[in-house]
């Protein structure tokens, strides 16, 4: 009885993994990947490097904080070979761990400068923009007469009270990278005093970076705080979302790391190569908006050009290095 229920207990670990790829029946040869990304993505990048190379490819699916805090925990043994998506700060934090492995891809040279780690552990592979969705239906109920929000100040009108919502910071780099917006355009003390005056009008803090944009889309909430591609593809699809660039906003890259000891170093080469492609950028941005960092890849129609946003210089490596100390104290002070 004890032997059939540690054989189930292997079978069910080593299928934790959803697969993506066709699958073969030695595993050695099997590329596993932590996608920070969607499923959508995930999946159509993954089916397209197998196709192109021939490796099967299995993937789990979680959230930024969870999968980096696996990448970090695992780093002499790891359970997969690529960590995939996620800001510049959480691959630099993995990084600092000795929990990636250094490469450095042919295709890198094509690439601007603040999407190649200066120690070659990451690599960037789309631009991610913070920005103001909202739905215009439930905001002109709401709040008639009332202009739309147009700069990260304008949300804290007490009338809003309840109907932002935006991501945990804690759970999802696309939180923390707002917190850091505020913090580095406004300075340490006013960046906290503005963002516990926000919280007053948030409603709801969830985990996933992709959910403020989907509660717009649904007229759950008349404001939300995204990433302006996530905005945009909900637009695009015909939901009543207008992304909004307020000034002074950040921007980072959407990175993509090998881990240090991976089991399948050279299909995890591929795999980096394969995901800074103009073939693979252009795809990534058909689907999620995104504007690829390579510049022969096609960007997004309908999605805003980088060119028309305001940003702040954004201190990647001061975000990473005060990562803790901040995130304690929002946890402290705010939720």
């Amino acid at each position: 009885m004890k032997k059939n229920l540690f054989v189930l207990i292997v079978a069910i670990a080593t299928f934790a993994f959803s697969l993506s790829g066709c699958q073969e029946k030695s595993s050695s040869k099997e590329l596993r990947v932590y996608s920070i990304i969607h499923d959508e993505e995930t999946e159509a990048l993954t089916k397209l490097f197998t196709k192109k190379t021939g490796v099967p490819v299995s993937y789990l699916r979680a959230t930024t904080g969870e999968l980096v805090n696996r990448v970090i925990t695992e780093k002499e043994s790891p359970m997969a070979d690529i960590l995939l998506g996620g800001a510049s700060s959480y691959h630099i934090q993995a990084a600092k761990e000795g929990a990636l492995e250094s490469y450095v891809s042919p295709l890198a040279k094509n690439l601007p400068s603040y999407a190649v780690a200066s120690d070659n552990t990451w690599t960037g592979f789309c631009v991610l923009t913070l920005g103001i969705g909202v739905n215009e239906k439930r905001f002109a109920e709401k709040f008639p007469g009332t202009p739309l929000p147009a700069t990260w100040e304008d949300l804290l009108n007490p009338a809003f009270k309840g109907e932002i919502v935006m991501t945990n910071p804690v759970a999802s780099s696309t939180g923390y990278l707002f917190v850091q917006n505020q913090l580095q355009r406004l300075g340490d003390e006013k960046g906290w005093e503005y963002l516990l005056s926000l919280t007053k009008n948030v409603g709801q803090f969830p985990d996933s970076g992709s959910a403020p944009a989907k509660f717009l889309g649904s007229g759950e909430y008349a404001i939300g705080i995204s990433y302006l591609h996530a905005l945009a593809k909900y637009n695009a699809q015909g939901f009543n979302v207008r992304p909004i660039a307020p000034p002074q906003s950040v921007g980072d890259v959407d990175c993509v790391s090998i881990m240090k000891n991976a089991k399948n170093l050279p299909a995890a080469k591929k795999f980096v190569d394969f995901i800074l492609s103009p073939e693979a950028q252009s795809l990534m941005s058909s689907i999620t908006y995104t504007t690829p960092v390579n510049p022969e890849a096609k960007g997004p129609d309908g999605g805003i050009a980088i060119s028309e946003i305001d940003l702040i210089d954004y201190d990647v490596q001061k975000a990473s290095a005060q990562k803790s100390e901040v995130l304690d104290k929002w946890v402290k002070a705010i939720k």
